[in-house]
């Protein structure tokens, strides 16, 4: 996935090297945790990267005064990486970390779900309210757009809707009526697709837009143009929604009732949110063949070819099940 900080010259790093007294025993605790909320990660013991720009080297900058502060001592220096770890080895580092926030962040918006009936309305939103400043502060660190950021979004805006339903069918009414026809469209997704984008992309193609065009962007920062639409990215017209994936919001936008689709549905759910809702045994499989086509192919073009050649033999499959029990 091409980044901001990424150029043919390779990215620029910004490398925190620091000390600390043993005492006071909260000193390391407390500059832990500063870093953490800048998002930093550690590249080796006490070196930490964040991608170089003014806002990051200015909060380089106030740690190190604190780290001062409390009798320990630190430098930052800017670096371009030539040899043993790689720009991609180290935004992988960034992704996993953010990651892991958003799954925290998704598993207590489901297990907040869960117990919508437990308090009172006032109770709800303010649990509901915590939680999108949280996933917001994640957001915020998220240097390269991580996979786990759709599906804690989608997860803490279907909250959010349940607190404004009216609200919200009013919305619903009037996104539809602004995305109508869905034919002749460019649609627009993250470069580096996997299998929600895949899958999405060959359900268009296939069962909506049959002209349809593709265009593959970076995962922050892009606005639509006219004549395009955005699916599973943030902000996208058609992205994750509450505990959906993009390819079931799709299916449902569309009105697409076909039980084959809805198998297949069911497939991307529980590879792509990883919660086990639908138990699909066909679920590792399909997750091991969009791997494979994802790691031999580089170019998303070609990863979407490969990957509608498995899916509809996969639909076919399904159809033809349902067809014999008839």
């Amino acid at each position: 996935m091409s980044t901001n900080s990424e150029s043919s010259e390779g990215a620029r790093w910004l490398l925190l090297i620091h000390q600390l007294p043993a005492k006071p025993a909260y000193a390391r605790v407390k500059i832990w945790r500063r870093l953490k909320g800048l998002g930093a990660v550690t590249v080796k013991n006490s070196v930490y990267a964040l991608p170089a720009n003014a806002e990051t080297q200015e909060d380089f900058a106030w740690l190190i005064k604190e780290i001062s502060e409390l009798g320990g001592e630190a430098f930052v220096c800017e670096a371009q990486l030539v040899d043993g770890l790689g720009d991609s080895e180290v935004q992988a580092l960034f992704d996993a970390a953010r990651d892991e926030d958003y799954a925290e962040i998704a598993a207590a918006a489901r297990d907040l779900g869960g117990k919508r009936s437990d308090g009172t309305d006032a109770e709800f939103a303010t649990q509901v309210a915590r939680l999108r400043k949280q996933l917001d502060e994640i957001v915020a660190i998220d240097f390269f757009g991580a996979d786990g950021r759709e599906p804690a979004e989608g997860l803490v805006s279907g909250l959010e809707a349940g607190l404004h339903e009216e609200d919200n069918a009013v919305t619903a009414t009037e996104t539809k009526a602004a995305s109508d026809p869905l034919k002749g469209r460019t649609w627009v997704t993250r470069q580096g697709v996997q299998v929600d984008r895949i899958a999405s992309a060959w359900l268009i193609r296939r069962f909506i837009d049959d002209a349809a065009r593709f265009k593959f962007v970076p995962g922050t920062g892009y606005a639509a143009q006219p004549g395009e639409l955005r699916f599973d990215m943030f902000e996208g017209e058609f992205t994750h929604r509450g505990d959906r994936c993009t390819f079931e919001v799709l299916l449902a936008e569309a009105k697409l009732d076909d039980p084959a689709l809805a198998a297949i549905g069911e497939i991307i759910h529980d590879i792509d949110l990883k919660d086990g809702k639908y138990g699909r045994e066909e679920a590792a499989g399909i997750r091991s063949l969009i791997a494979g086509i994802a790691a031999s192919h580089n170019d998303d073009t070609q990863r979407l070819a490969r990957g509608a050649v498995l899916l509809d033999d996969l639909y076919s499959s399904f159809a033809g099940k349902q067809g014999s029990k008839k």
